[in-house]
């Protein structure tokens, strides 16, 4: 699994676990749908670091609680 890949899963899963869409997510978090659709889709390989962190503000989690997934352990760091 990708870097982007794994950032994606991570979202989509937290996006499950509170039981709310992209749309929801965008309007929580403050960034556009459409961002958020690209990163989703993969069309956008490479999500800057500061939609990382407006994701994490929305939802009151840290940096740390988002990356400390498993999910981001033995990464193909060829994105």
């Amino acid at each position: 699994m990708t870097v982007s890949e794994a950032v994606v899963a991570k979202i989509l899963n937290i996006c499950d676990e509170k039981n709310i869409t992209i749309n929801k997510l965008s309007t929580i978090c403050g960034i556009t749908q459409s961002t958020l659709d690209n990163i989703v889709n993969g069309n956008s390989k490479n999500p800057k670091l500061l939609t990382i962190v407006r994701i994490c503000d929305g939802l009151n989690i840290s940096m740390h609680d988002f990356f400390s997934d498993p999910i981001f352990q033995n990464l193909d760091r060829e994105d």
